[in-house]
């Protein structure tokens, strides 16, 4: 008769390590009373979604709010769909959100007591799991081919049974140890099957942090823990390293709430405390059909954060956003402290929606505007430069042509008590402030201007021709909006609003209509940044130059 343990030692003959040595290589952390170990686990498989980087926000926030441990887990272990040099990628974005792990995978290196922090790198230690599973009947080796398990799936349908590799339909699970030996020696390829105890008919009680204690039907599939390939899947590979790296608290999207019971069941089996369980909301979109559904890799742009690393909005902006939809009292909180300081909130999941929020791109440029109103000219600058260098080469060439014109283009009205908030993202920016340099605005101009078709090319060449001879810049703001009143009247424009509405018959317009005139003229568009401190930059010589090319083609 061949025993448990003598399959076991068929089957992984090369492994002597034990589980008791595994707890002695990997002890309980020394931590603070409360501190909290998390970790962000992606697998390399492709961009950082903007649910990942939500989801790594929040397992960041919370170790650090309890002076914990935050690190990085890569999994590996699905190798037909890795693709190269993701998960490096990965870090480098999660950096730029300053999202940086305390240990774990750094791309080509690691760091920390507990790796290897590849699953690619930790196959011995699934093994000696695995065996020892195997040593106590509760795992076993499975021969079925997919010939087999297509058959049993047809059949399932046939009887309207729940699909699944379980009681009945578990063939392997009834060969004898001996039948297991001879097929094994055969050389007969298998699996390895975690032994269910389960029945779905009942069920069992978790808690989660986010949605509170509920039931769900026990698990009473016999998955497979380890494929043909001598690697582990998912379900196991990270109750394993949960336990070893000791993770207090496994923060993942609630699509992972379906796969609870297998967890809690592996875990009992294994006699390991389970860790807490944290079900994030996922982020949602309104679908071409009006309904809600999952922001999609496929669909939607904002799905992927380097979407956002390439339009330039600053890394604070979409944080700011991910933290309003985490916890409902955040938005009051980042108000009354002016968009500073966020590292100072203290996240809580308590505060936490159970649905999934509809994804805001008003409020991402909200929050963006808010952060870029807030820079000085040399944060801007240095800003601007880092992100056009890798994304926006004419944008970065436009810069550094005159580093200090630049910034003077920038810093209008931004040294104020409530500065001007223009710009979204930096990838608007060639476009919207390319007319300050001659090159560019002689290209735009070329196409020709369009003025507001109330006024006749006349009448816009007489108020030119008086702004390039008479408006001076040589004088404080109001001084010069002063003048430009008095240029209007005299050419029949009412020097307000108000006063054009009294009686509308006796002007051509209002001092806005010049100023739109002005701003034509000088940026080939009706809007721009405040017009005095365009004149300003631009020099009386450029603005005549300009007024003198408009009037010559009118």
């Amino acid at each position: 008769m061949v025993t448990n343990k003598e399959l076991a030692e068929l089957i992984f003959p090369e492994i002597k390590e034990t589980i008791e040595d595994l707890e002695k290589r990997y002890p309980e952390r020394d931590l603070p009373n409360g501190a909290e170990v998390t970790r962000f686990a992606p697998s390399p498989t492709g961009f950082l979604h903007t649910g990942s980087l939500f989801t790594s926000l929040i397992c960041h926030k919370v170790a650090k709010d309890t002076n914990g441990v935050f690190y990085v887990r890569l999994e590996d272990t699905d190798t037909k769909r890795e693709i190269q040099g993701s998960g490096e990628q990965l870090l480098q974005q999660l950096h730029l959100f300053n999202i940086d792990p305390d240990e774990g995978y750094l791309g080509n290196s690691e760091k920390g007591n507990y790796g290897p922090y590849v699953q690619s790198k930790r196959a011995d230690i699934y093994k000696v799991v695995i065996k020892y599973l195997l040593e106590q009947g509760l795992a076993y080796p499975c021969f079925c081919s997919q010939e087999e398990l297509e058959d049993i799936r047809k059949e399932q349908e046939k009887k309207k049974d729940n699909p699944g590799y379980y009681g009945e339909y578990a063939k392997c699970r009834y060969l004898t140890n001996e039948q297991r030996k001879e097929k094994i020696l055969n050389g007969e390829p298998f699996v390895i099957r975690f032994k269910s105890s389960g029945d779905h008919t009942n069920k069992v009680a978790v808690t989660d942090l986010v949605h509170g204690d509920f039931e769900i039907a026990q698990n009473d599939l016999d998955i497979v823990i380890y494929k043909s390939d001598g690697l582990p899947t998912y379900h196991f590979a990270h109750v394993c390293d949960d336990h070893f790296m000791r993770t207090t608290t496994v923060i993942r999207g609630e699509e992972w709430i379906a796969s609870l019971p297998i967890h809690v069941e592996l875990f009992a089996a294994l006699g390991w405390k389970a860790p807490k369980y944290a079900h994030l909301p996922v982020i949602m979109k309104i679908g071409e059909n009006g309904n809600k559904r999952k922001l999609s890799k496929r669909l939607d742009n904002e799905a992927a954060v380097s979407y956002f690393l390439k339009d330039g909005y600053p890394s604070e902006a979409l944080v700011m956003y991910l933290m309003t939809i985490a916890n409902s009292n955040f938005e009051e909180w980042i108000f009354e402290h002016h968009f500073e300081n966020m590292d100072e909130f203290k996240f809580s999941f308590d505060k936490m929606s159970l649905e999934g929020a509809l994804f805001d791109m008003g409020k991402v440029n909200f929050f963006s505007k808010e952060i870029l109103g807030k820079k000085n000219k040399y944060e801007i600058r240095d800003m601007a430069k880092a992100y056009s260098q890798e994304f926006n080469p004419e944008l970065y060439s436009l810069i550094c042509r005159d580093e200090d014109f630049f910034m003077d283009i920038m810093n209008i009205e931004r040294e104020k008590e409530n500065p001007r908030k223009d710009y979204e993202k930096f990838g608007d920016l060639y476009d919207r402030i390319g007319f300050f340099y001659n090159d560019i605005y002689d290209n735009l101009s070329s196409n020709g201007l369009s003025f507001n078709e109330k006024f006749n090319n006349q009448v816009i060449k007489e108020v030119l021709t008086d702004v390039r001879d008479n408006l001076s810049l040589e004088q404080d703001e109001q001084s010069w909006f002063n003048n430009m009143k008095e240029i209007g009247e005299k050419h029949g424009f009412a020097p307000n609003g108000k006063t054009f509405k009294q009686n509308p018959d006796a002007y051509k317009g209002t001092v806005g209509d010049v100023a739109e005139m002005i701003r034509i003229t000088l940026s080939t568009r009706k809007n721009s940044p405040n017009l005095y401190y365009v004149m300003q930059i631009l020099k009386k010589e450029e603005c005549n130059r300009r007024i003198n090319s408009v009037i010559s083609n009118l």
